[in-house]
């Protein structure tokens, strides 16, 4: 394949895809038109407003289409969690999340139960 051959190949195959861009173009203007008319009558139908659309259409920072990019978002507030036990003498707490404090695992052990340690 000589080189003439070649760029003339590749510019017969760029204007079949130039020719094929406006097919596909054409295609999806004349869709266009009975996909428009019914959300319009839709939006009256409804009284929705093109504000009321364009609310509903801003980016959200989590979005639920598949394959989209999410936005940045503010890092995870942590959320503090109340306190569920007590220990009575020294006032430690613990949420009950996690591993047991060592107050709570030595009261087990010598037989108390966490539920004594409930705030109440």
């Amino acid at each position: 394949m000589t080189r003439d051959t070649y760029s003339a190949l590749k510019q017969k195959i760029e204007k079949e895809i130039l020719k094929l861009q406006k097919q596909a173009q054409a295609l999806q203007a004349k869709q266009r038109g009975p996909v428009v008319t019914s959300i319009i009558r839709s939006m009256r139908e409804y009284d929705i407003t093109p504000e009321d659309i364009a609310a509903a259409y801003k980016p959200k920072t989590k979005s639920t289409r598949a394959g989209s990019v999410k936005k940045a978002s503010a890092p995870a507030v942590k959320r503090t969690v109340p306190a569920k036990y007590r220990h009575p003498e020294t006032n430690e707490t613990w949420t009950g999340r996690g591993k047991a404090p060592r107050w709570i695992t030595n009261a087990e052990a010598e037989g108390k139960s966490r539920n004594d340690f409930l705030i109440v």
